[in-house]
């Protein structure tokens, strides 16, 4: 994972670049773009998108080691899922239908994976945004104890078995949702 030192603060992981808002008391902050190694700079469905450099990624301090999974909201799945094709070539793997009218589809991008959500409670004429990110941390247990409680829940057992997630808190005031999860190991 490694840090921008410009003035918006961002980070690459797996040659996927994250980019932070800057928080104001006008605006809640949050992810407001992405790239990828293969992609051109174009918007998707909203989203701002460029291209990223497919240099090596080295272990943050924080214990951080790649990207899990990449949370895309939106109000049509078909719409976003299409775009996100379309502008990196990757295909769209499966829809899971969570229920209450939520779907969600999911691309692969190298070792990352994109999910789209779409909710029902998200105006129609309103283009994705990026909503959260979760991270891959080695050591979960340490991370979390590293962080401390008033920044990060205890960690739970994850949907996907023998792995583990803990929630950053909302008002930490990242502006945006962010997990960090054990890694993926043989068995799952």
């Amino acid at each position: 994972m490694t840090f921008s030192s410009s003035a918006v603060p961002s980070f690459s992981i797996d040659g996927v670049r994250i980019v932070f808002d800057e928080l104001s008391e006008t605006k809640p902050g949050g992810l407001v773009g992405w790239s990828f190694v293969e992609s051109s700079s174009v918007l998707i469905d909203g989203v701002a998108t460029g291209v990223a450099d497919p240099s090596d990624s080295p272990v943050h301090p924080s214990g951080v080691v790649s990207i899990d999974q990449v949370v895309v909201m939106t109000p049509s799945l078909d719409r976003t899922c299409g775009a996100i094709t379309a502008a990196t070539g990757l295909p769209l793997k499966r829809i899971r239908e969570a229920g209450g009218g939520v779907r969600q589809g999911f691309h692969r991008a190298g070792r990352v994976i994109l999910e789209v959500v779409e909710r029902p409670d998200v105006p129609a004429d309103r283009p994705a945004h990026l909503w959260g990110v979760v991270l891959i941390v080695n050591d979960l247990d340490a991370t979390v104890a590293s962080w401390g409680p008033d920044v990060v829940g205890a960690p739970r057992d994850a949907v996907q078995p023998g792995r583990r997630i803990a929630t950053v808190k909302s008002d930490v005031g990242l502006g945006t949702a962010v997990a960090i999860m054990s890694p993926h190991t043989s068995s799952n």
